[in-house]
């Protein structure tokens, strides 16, 4: 090996920022939740009340795993460290382990519906996922080492 990394097309540079500002806004969401616990949101009627109120005191720590190892991720991808992958994987098994308790050991979907609770966490499980297959591309390709 050279020690030289092949030239980055623009294209993954723009992802890889628009990845660290998902990041960023992630973690900002994380920081209001902990601050505002159901409110961080919006107003939050007494269901979302109640819901966050039975929330494990793990939940929120896996929530700032799930964001902050994202935005970790995607600084990695950024500057161009194979860190990136690792990373991206510890913030997909945290969405899943977050969301899967929340619709498995709770009644929101029961009482929300499948259609208001379950695509935004898809949208975020599959940003991480595309976050792991991105590094692995850009790890196979040269771009990142």
């Amino acid at each position: 090996m050279t020690g030289f990394h092949k030239p980055i097309p623009g294209w993954f540079r723009v992802i890889a920022v628009m990845l660290t500002i998902w990041g960023v806004v992630g973690v900002f969401a994380c920081v209001q939740q902990f601050r505002l616990g159901a409110e961080a949101m919006g107003p939050a009627d007494d269901y979302y009340r109640r819901l966050y109120a039975t929330f494990p005191a793990w939940y929120n720590r896996i929530y700032a795993v799930a964001t902050g190892s994202g935005l970790l991720a995607a600084l990695a991808l950024l500057f161009g460290s194979r860190l990136a992958r690792p990373l991206f994987v510890v913030s997909l098994i945290a969405i899943v382990v977050q969301f899967g308790w929340l619709f498995l050991a709770t009644d929101i979907i029961a009482v929300r519906g499948v259609a208001q609770v379950v695509p935004f966490p898809a949208f975020i499980a599959m940003v991480a996922t595309f976050g792991v297959w991105l590094s692995d591309h850009a790890g196979r390709r040269g771009w990142i080492g």
